[in-house]
């Protein structure tokens, strides 16, 4: 493939100023791709791998890449570096190109900008330099005096996926996560003036100050430096005096103000073109333009993070560079996605783990506004002194411009090489922060996985800022949004609450082409994301994007209003830098109409947009919605919130209707014209073509039918919690009331004209029996079902400690057994469903309807399956197929139980005496 020239940014520029005649100016870095510029756009190169797939053959692979996505080499997962290294352990590339004959004057390098895992460079057959070791960076090499220009040239690469240093081996190969080899990020050649800017370190405050340090190269005769800023719209807003530099000099600061700028942020992630300038003979030798922000960071002991002179709370998750069918090659148009799901679920922080990611995701950030924790690599084991201080060089050199950027971290869970925290400062003009993630440093608590109440002198009986930089460790449906209400309340609202950051975003799932093209996770390893390996979307998502919206209205803990509700609605600011008159919000009254299952639809009865009031961050006031007189007489109310920009910040809704309400609405005028059959073994009741069965012994439903269709629903109502008797059955008006001596008090069926059979039970529990469920459950064929439909709390399934980010609504969804994390078909089918008033088993044969009369039930449908080794995330489902439940089991993480992760993972009470349940229920079969 032909080479592409990305840039050439040679300009002749005619100076029409009086008699000065025009000047050639040769400014700015030539850039020629090699490769292509990410996984959507590559170039392909010739290749040999040394063992497995495909071995020992010269063929072609596409640059950059990862070799074992592209049909090369053997897949490793974790613990890569053993004493029987995988066969695939050099990867050869060989790629031709010709460089412009006008380079010949100029200084030319060789960028790559990573390979896995040492890479020796040659070209023309000559040696660029040292292999380069450690696979996660960006390095170069000066190859002026290697090259033909005008010329084809030869470029070899030998990359070896173990490192000649053991303690890279260490910190690289025996990490758990996927390990890849190959050239996975882009090359390049930049060509310079002979003498010429190398690189910039800045340092650009909020107040509009800024110092540049310009490394410089080549000076063989005095010049000047000097720095402009401009908008991105390309106006000037300020330019330095020009400062003098000596021949061979290499080094020079200058200094400026920028007026009227506005600081950078993540709610305001405002940025500026910085352009740095070397003169000599009054003509511009070479220029750099590099995007910024201003900014100041501020780190208080005991106090808290402070930017642009204002406290803020870190809400994030950890994030690998991964795609699910090219490794660990990504492109710029997967980082924007990826960063614009943290926006949705109102992130403002994430943490590359564990290496430096590619540098369009670092520019997404800084674009679109999140906080960035850039991490040195290196899990549970460290570089020695002897790489280490390369490889910070080289991260922070590469890095150090980026806004986002506000805190450096020096490996991971033990992988710290303490000899190199001094050395990220050396490049590093603003002295950022250095954290060692998982331990106390610094001032900084980011212990992973703690329990909720650690301690003491821990966490929040500690004295230190609370930052975890890893918690609520998912694993399939667990973790993430299940606890986070509990721990988010905490962190909130602890005077030293920094913030913290789940693991992790993405499950990392990679496509086989050895296993037919399946996702393979490594069985319980990787399955931990908030989103699946193609970015779809779990429950979690819609939990966490509620408990972290940046305003939060405390009347949205309960899920419905008094009919004293006038409209007004306290809000709390939870922004930094913005505040609430800069947002929009707006009210919709719902109705969801028919009146059967199958014709009930929403419809927006009317709608309102509310005029913010000014409330600062961090401050609390009133929202006021002027709703009509009549407000109350529709179903549902929701408010949606939104950014400046017009993104949504969360939608919350309110129930106006109670479930008896819609009951009465559903079932009007139904009568009880209903016929008794008795023997000794079944009491029969008929209406119509409908008939139910009630078994005599036990007062539970045998058999629910239409004409000669009969319903899987039977065996039920059971008590889930005690032992009941069953003490007498009697038939009362046309009701069949069964009377019981335990827990289960008593049950009663009546059969209702258009088949409705209507169900009363109640059961008491006592104060001293802690348990899980309080509900009743009825057996139920579930390979009969194809899909549900239902009014209530949706789409996504809960628990108990994962109730937030489901709202209310009229949602459906097919039939499905996901595993959560090792399929992704959602949402899931199976599980728990709060707040149900109505729904739907959809089948081709025997289609059932619920309505629920009674507030606050959790409709179960079936037991979703799981993997051979769920860990915590395992919950023991109640007995049968549909429960009707009162309370629900809470979920865990992959490293603790629920229990251990706050009160709502904790098993549920009644209250003090005991407790009385009771629910009326109402089923029908419908003929296909």
């Amino acid at each position: 493939m032909a080479n592409r020239l990305l840039t050439c940014l040679l300009a002749a520029a005619l100076l029409a100023l009086h008699a000065i005649p025009f000047r050639v100016i040769a400014a700015e870095t030539e850039i020629l791709m090699l490769s292509g510029t990410g996984s959507d756009d590559t170039v392909d190169w010739e290749f040999k791998v040394n063992g497995g797939r495909n071995a020992d053959k010269w063929s072609s692979i596409p640059v950059p890449s990862n070799w074992e996505m592209q049909g090369f080499g053997t897949y490793h997962y974790w613990e890569d570096w053993n004493e029987t290294p995988a066969p695939d352990s050099l990867g050869q590339y060989r790629h031709r190109f010709t460089v412009p004959e006008s380079w010949e004057n100029k200084s030319v390098s060789i960028v790559i900008g990573a390979a896995m895992t040492d890479a020796e460079v040659r070209i023309n057959g000559v040696s660029a330099g040292p292999a380069h070791q450690g696979g996660f960076y960006q390095f170069s090499y000066n190859i002026t005096d290697l090259l033909k220009f005008g010329e084809e040239n030869l470029l070899e690469v030998d990359v070896q996926k173990y490192s000649s240093n053991e303690s890279v081996n260490l910190a690289e190969r025996q990490a758990d996560y996927w390990l890849f080899g190959g050239i996975f990020r882009p090359v390049w050649l930049e060509a310079k003036p002979a003498a010429h800017i190398d690189r910039i370190a800045v340092d650009a405050r909020h107040d509009g100050s800024f110092t540049v340090d310009l490394f410089l190269s080549g000076l063989s005769k005095s010049a000047s430096v000097s720095a402009e800023v401009f908008t991105l719209q390309g106006k000037r807003l300020t330019k330095t005096k020009s400062r003098p530099v000596e021949a061979g000099q290499t080094i020079a600061r200058i200094s400026g103000t920028a007026k009227n700028i506005e600081p950078w942020s993540a709610e305001w992630p405002n940025l500026y073109q910085l352009r740095v300038t070397l003169r000599s003979d009054r003509s511009t030798t070479h220029s750099m333009d590099t995007t910024i922000g201003f900014r100041t960071i501020e780190l208080r002991p005991k106090d808290g993070f402070y930017l642009n002179g204002q406290k803020i709370i870190l809400k994030g998750a950890n994030r690998h560079s991964i795609w699910p069918s090219s490794g660990r090659a990504t492109n710029a148009s997967l980082s924007e996605a990826d960063v614009k799901l943290m926006k949705e679920m109102n992130m403002n922080a994430v943490r590359m783990s564990h290496y430096p990611p590619d540098t369009h995701f670092l520019e997404a950030c800084g674009r679109l506004g999140l906080y960035v924790i850039n991490e040195l690599g290196g899990w549970q084991k460290s570089y020695d002194s002897e790489v280490g201080p390369q490889l910070v060089r080289e991260t922070v050199t590469r890095d150090v411009n980026h806004p986002s950027i506000i805190i450096w971290a020096n490996g991971n869970e033990g992988g710290w090489n303490t000899d190199l925290d001094d050395d990220f400062a050396l490049y590093d003009p603003q002295k950022r922060p250095v954290i060692h993630p998982w331990h106390n440093f610094g001032g900084i608590n980011t212990s992973h996985y703690e329990n909720f109440d650690s301690g003491p002198n821990w966490f929040f009986h500690g004295e230190d800022l609370i930052m975890p930089t890893e918690f609520l460790h998912g694993l399939y449906d667990g973790g993430h949004g299940a606890g986070l209400n509990d721990w988010w309340k905490r962190i909130q609202s602890h005077p030293l609450g920094l913030g913290g950051f789940l693991w992790a975003f993405a499950d990392e799932g990679i496509v086989r082409e050895d296993q037919d093209g399946a996702i393979d996770v490594a069985g319980n390893r990787a399955p931990d994301g908030i989103v699946g390996p193609y970015r779809e979307k779990e429950g979690s998502f819609y939990t966490i994007k509620e408990i972290w919206a940046p305003i939060y209205l405390p009347r949205t803990e309960v899920d419905t209003l008094p009919p004293s509700f006038d409209g007004r609605l306290r809000i709390e600011n939870r922004f930094s830098f913005t505040n609430i008159d800069q947002l929009s919000f707006n009210w919709k009254l719902l109705a969801f109409l028919g009146d059967s299952l199958d014709g009930s639809k929403t419809e927006i009865v009317e709608t309102g947009r509310i005029e913010p009031p000014s409330v600062a961050p961090l401050l609390d006031g009133f929202l006021e919605m002027e709703l009509p007189d009549d407000w109350a007489n529709n179903d549902a109310l929701t408010l949606s919130a939104h950014y400046p920009d017009g993104r949504e910040i969360y939608t919350w809704s309110w129930m106006l209707s109670d479930p008896s309400a819609v009951a009465e609405r559903l079932l009007d005028n139904q009568d009880s014209n209903t016929t008794i059959e008795e023997s000794t073994a079944a009491i029969v009741l008929r209406n119509g073509s409908s008939s139910a069965v009630i078994d005599r012994s036990t007062g539970m439903l045998s058999r629910l039918a239409n004409d000669d269709f009969s319903s899987p629903l039977k065996n039920g109502p059971i008590l889930l919690s005690g032992e009941s008797e069953l003490q007498s059955i009697d038939v009362e008006n046309g009701i069949v009331v069964a009377n019981y001596d335990g827990p289960l008090k008593q049950v009663s069926w009546e059969l209702l004209s258009d088949g409705w059979l209507k169900l009363d039970y109640t059961f008491f529990h006592r104060y001293f029996e802690p348990t899980v469920y309080f509900g009743v459950s009825f057996d139920y064929d579930e390979t009969q079902v194809s899909g549900a439909r239902w009014l209530g709390k949706g789409p996504y399934r809960v628990w108990k400690n994962r109730k937030k980010g489901a709202e209310f609504g009229i949602w459906q969804k097919a039939y499905n057994d996901t595993v959560t994390g090792a399929s992704w078909a959602y949402p899931e089918f199976k599980g728990f469903h709060d707040d149900v008033y109505w729904a739907q088993l959809q089948s081709d044969a025997t289609p059932l309807e619920i309505v629920i009369a009674s507030p606050d039930i959790n409709l179960r449908l079936f037991t979703p399956s799981e993997t051979e080794e769920p860990a915590n995330t395992h919950v023991d489902f109640p007995a049968g197929d549909l429960s009707f439940l009162h309370s629900i089991a809470p979920i865990g993480t992959k490293f603790k139980p629920a229990a251990k992760h706050g009160p709502e993972g904790q098993p549920s009470w009644p209250h003090r005496g005991g407790q009385s349940f009771s629910a009326t229920i109402f089923f029908r079969l419908t003929p296909p």
